[in-house]
């Protein structure tokens, strides 16, 4: 089993939260809106998801530094980001290591649609929970960030069966919880996620489905 990492938590935290006025917000119907992945999703209105999602230089920037020198990226490495949005995480990654080879997978159209140029033509339609159309061990590195919770438990066993096939080392990061607090918080904020389980269940289901790389997890304090 992997490590436990700290790459996205503070970016996370940066962000504040109204918990219960999302939860009394007609959140059923922003689910069904949210879930769609689509325009109002990414760049729609905040009850809908990320209420605005745009390039800002720099944010992910420490983020990509700790990937690149955690797993020892270089000119050649090649890095797939499943679940990869509008590539953000990747382009910064490109700007520290202009020769990294990178793909990024996702299911939004207009995700992809709104990426930068610079990371728009290694970006592809592909769903996690499906077989990857790549060989074994092809990446040096697999991450995959704030996407597997979205996932029903068969799928996960998919989606992390082909993250470990397909990648000589992994990084996932998820939304979890530790205490009862913060499960309410997560249950009253979260819009797409399907699996709710706290840090022990997800480290469990890592071994049960064979995933051996690294994971983070984020809470909602």
């Amino acid at each position: 089993m992997g490590q436990l990492r700290n790459f996205a938590t503070s970016l996370h935290q940066a962000t504040r939260r109204d918990y219960l006025a999302r939860m009394v917000d007609d959140k059923v119907t922003c689910m069904q809106i949210a879930k769609r992945y689509d325009e109002q999703y990414w760049d729609g209105d905040r009850r809908f998801g990320y209420g605005g999602h745009r390039y800002m230089p720099g944010r992910w920037r420490s983020a990509a530094e700790a990937i690149i020198r955690t797993y020892h990226l270089g000119p050649g490495s090649k890095v797939l980001d499943v679940g990869c949005g509008k590539g953000f995480l990747l382009h910064e990654m490109l700007l520290l290591e202009p020769m990294l080879r990178i793909v990024g997978m996702d299911i939004s159209e207009h995700a992809l649609t709104g990426a930068t140029d610079l990371v728009k033509p290694h970006l592809r339609i592909q769903q996690a929970q499906t077989e990857y159309p790549f060989s074994d061990n092809e990446f040096d590195l697999v991450i995959s960030l704030g996407t597997l919770h979205n996932l029903r438990l068969f799928e996960l066993k998919v989606a992390l069966s082909e993250l470990e096939r397909v990648g000589r080392q992994g990084y996932v990061m998820l939304e979890s919880y530790r205490n009862e607090q913060e499960l309410f918080n997560l249950q009253c904020w979260a819009l797409t996620c399907e699996s709710f389980f706290d840090q022990d269940e997800w480290i469990w289901l890592y071994q049960e489905f064979g995933y051996s790389g690294d994971y983070e997890f984020i809470y909602f304090e």
